[in-house]
């Protein structure tokens, strides 16, 4: 059943509870890129790791924002039927080493499903400056939700209303 996000803290608890999303940026010459990414919350800002020549890491750097769209997912995968929020903000990037290794802490136990143990700290750490990891940092300004509807066989051929709605783009914060 589609969930209702028209309140701040539905959409925050959102964000919070999945980890998968797909970000999205205009690039110079090209239709937009999306990616897949694990990533994090740290305070209200959605954070995760890229190495800072790929494309993500220059589309912050020219443009200074990203859109990320939320997967809600569940054990073994995605939610069915789909359910998303687009999540628009303000993004900058953290090459340094203490943040990056941070936030790494935070999102590889979500890619491994297990805890990773401080022991592994050192030589995670000598990986991520190997790969020249750093931060992205997303602050979120607005989002975007149109619930999933899939119920079509219960739907009444006879009624003047639409079995779909309309998204609408929602502050990250109510007024």
């Amino acid at each position: 059943m589609a969930k209702l996000m028209n309140d701040a803290k539905t959409r925050r608890d959102f964000v919070r509870s999945n980890h998968t999303c797909v970000v999205s940026y205009a690039r110079k010459t090209a239709p937009p890129s999306m990616s897949i990414v694990h990533y994090a919350m740290d305070g209200d800002d959605l954070v995760f790791l890229t190495m800072a020549e790929r494309q993500k890491a220059k589309a912050v750097r020219r443009l200074g924002q990203l859109s990320a769209c939320i997967l809600a997912g569940e054990p073994g995968g995605l939610s069915w039927p789909p359910e998303y929020l687009v999540v628009d903000g303000k993004a900058r990037l953290s090459d340094d080493m203490d943040e990056v290794l941070h936030v790494a802490t935070k999102i590889l136990p979500i890619m491994t499903g297990k805890p990773l143990p401080e022991a592994a700290f050192p030589g995670v750490r000598k990986v991520l400056e190997r790969e020249n990891r750093i931060v992205v940092r997303i602050t979120p300004e607005s989002t975007f939700h149109s619930p999933s509807v899939h119920d079509v066989e219960d739907a009444d051929p006879d009624s003047d209303q639409p079995l779909h709605g309309l998204g609408a783009r929602i502050p990250w914060r109510d007024a």
